[in-house]
Parts: structure tokens; sequence; C-alpha cells
């Protein structure tokens, strides 16, 4: 894996932090992409203290905004000749219903939205590291979601639990599409659910869901063990070539019903797209 490229969002905590940290041991060159300028050079620090000799950037942009998507693009691509994996990985649950600077629901611009965008601005980047791999990590949550296309943001009566699964549901959906419009180019894109972590996650919901999840959270997966199935389709060569699939424990499984149905992956791009102001690149 020397010489190559990987960028991994959502990466200085929990099973970001753990992909990358991964990645830099396969010898790859790995960005990171966090919110916040200290955490990000934190953990670029703590990856180069553990890995000796890598190669760790630092990229800091709110995956919420639209426009800071465009900016992290702009950089990524003036600092890497290509790409060739993109872990479309940061994500959070919020317990209350709050709107981006664009406008919409911010677990739907977080969770999904970021994934779609950030994807096709490094397209180019990625089909030049070909073969290259995009890796969007959802949950298993997404079989309880349904996409609500009068009301995405869950406005007229908001639960974290609904929006988190509808944007989940959005990643299998949108990671389908995407696989099929990159047939030919060297490019895969795949979705997994790494399982449930004990992570920062959800440190920034409070309530019976946030008091729930802080006392179950001694009792869940480590964040090690939950990039395991990321990192197996960042590097494996099992997987090479394989496109548009859900995996689980390093396995392909079968998404939902919802998941696997072709007509709403093609709604749910277009419908994407549209709120993200986008033209369809790949000419689909």
């Amino acid at each position: 894996m020397a010489g190559r490229i990987a960028l991994v969002t959502g990466a200085t905590s929990g099973i970001g932090t753990e992909t990358a940290l991964g990645l830099a041991r396969a010898g790859f060159r790995v960005g990171l992409v966090g919110r916040d300028a200290g955490r990000t050079g934190r953990t670029a620090e703590q990856i180069r203290g553990a890995v000796p000799g890598a190669r760790v950037d630092g990229f800091v942009a709110d995956l919420s905004s639209q426009a800071e998507i465009r900016r992290l693009a702009a950089e990524v691509r003036a600092l890497y000749p290509r790409l060739d994996v993109l872990v479309n990985n940061a994500g959070a649950i919020f317990d209350r219903y709050a709107t981006t600077t664009d406008g919409i629901e911010r677990t739907w611009a977080l969770d999904h939205l970021a994934y779609l965008q950030l994807s096709l601005a490094l397209l180019d980047h990625l089909k030049a590291g070909a073969p290259a791999r995009i890796v969007n990590v959802a949950s298993t949550a997404h079989r309880r979601g349904r996409i609500a296309f009068d009301d995405i943001g869950h406005a007229r009566r908001y639960s974290a639990i609904a929006a988190y699964s509808q944007a989940k549901l959005g990643n299998v959906l949108f990671s389908a599409a995407l696989a099929r419009r990159l047939a030919g180019t060297g490019v895969t894109s795949n979705a997994l659910h790494p399982g449930v972590i004990a992570s920062g996650f959800a440190s920034e919901t409070g309530g019976w869901f946030g008091l729930g999840w802080r006392l179950i959270r001694p009792f869940m997966t480590k964040p090690a063990d939950g990039a395991a199935t990321s990192l197996y389709l960042a590097t494996a060569p099992a997987v090479e070539g394989r496109t548009g699939l859900y995996f689980d424990r390093c396995a392909p499984v079968a998404p939902s019903a919802r998941g696997r149905d072709t007509a709403l992956q093609e709604r749910v791009w277009a419908f994407s797209l549209a709120q993200l102001g986008l033209a369809d690149p790949t000419g689909s």
C-alpha cells in the first residue's frame, strides 16, 4: 500500500481515528478531516507517534456545510495528485431539530448529503487513482429507515432516531446508485455497518437517548473493532473490483428491502443532487 493516498472524514475520534491509524500502518498517506483544528492536529500527531514515518495531513471542515465541503475538496485536490481511498465516516445524531447554514436538517446534511457531495467533488481524483475505493460508513439502523421526501428533516415531528435511520438508509441507497454510475471506471462504492461502537458518536445528544447511550457505552464494541470492516473495504485484495454492496463484519450481507430498491436509490440520488444544487457529473 506504500505510496497510496486515503482521506478519512470524522477522523478525530472513534472509528474514524482507528481507520486512519490502520491505513497509516498499511503504508497509506492519510488525510484526516475533522471539525476542530486542535483535535485534528492532535490526532495527526497521535498517528505519527504510533506509526513512525507516517505521512499524515490534517484538513478542517464542518461537513454539514456545503460551502465547507467545496473548500475542503479544493484543498484536497490541491495537495494530492490522486486519491486511492475515500472513507466517508463523519456523522452524528442530534436530539433536537436544527438546520444548517444551507437550511437543511443537520442529520440529513451531515450524515448523508456530505457523503454524496464530497464523493462527487473528488471523483476525478479517485478516477486518477483507479483502482480506487469509496467506503461509506452506514449502519444497521438503515433497516428501520424511511425516506420522508415530503418532510426530509422531520420538522413536523422530529425524532433523533427517525432522522438518523433515514440518513443511514440514504447512505446505502446512494452508495449503490453511485456504484452503478462508476461501472467501468475502476472506482468502487460500498457501504457498511461498523457495529455499535463505544465512541463520541452521541456526544451532542441530550435527553433520554443521550443518557441511555452513555449508560450502555461501556458494553459496546471498541472503536478498533468497529474500524475493521472499513479497513477491510479500503485495503483487502478480496474486495478489489467488488462494488454496490453492503458489508457487516467484513462480509457482504443483504441490506433492507428499501436499501435494495433500485427505484428508491434513483429517487434519492436525484433528490439529493437537487438539494445540493448539482447536476449529475456522471452523466446518468
